[in-house]
């Protein structure tokens, strides 16, 4: 347990060190001050204002479920539609046989044969 400990203590510490070695260039010594006043500011806010920063992620969530809802049910009426338009081409080809043998019938009812001419 003692070598697991080292080692994720070597982790931390270089993580450090990396850190440190990009703060001795100066644009990304900037960037990191803008974004540590950034999140600083927020976090001040929240925990100055927590009852709305839960209504906020509340908030957040239920425009989220239903998104997933409206989206269920999209993806429920495309399935749907697409197992209507599988069966059509039956149907298509049965209405088509059906005219075929109706318009057979009507075409031998009407011409005269021809071993009687």
């Amino acid at each position: 347990m003692g070598s697991s400990k080292k080692f994720w203590m070597g982790i931390v510490f270089g993580a450090i060190a990396g850190g440190a070695v990009t703060l001795l260039e100066k644009p990304t010594r900037q960037a990191v001050k803008e974004d540590f006043s950034k999140v600083s500011g927020n976090v001040a806010y929240v925990v100055k204002n927590p009852n709305e920063f839960i209504g906020d992620v509340k908030a957040a969530v239920n425009k989220v479920r239903s998104t997933v809802e409206q989206v269920t049910e999209d993806v429920a009426f495309i399935t749907e539609k697409v197992e209507e338009i599988r069966d059509v081409p039956q149907e298509v080809t049965d209405l088509v046989k059906d005219t075929k043998e109706a318009l057979s019938k009507i075409a031998s009812k009407s011409l005269p044969d021809p071993e009687q001419q």
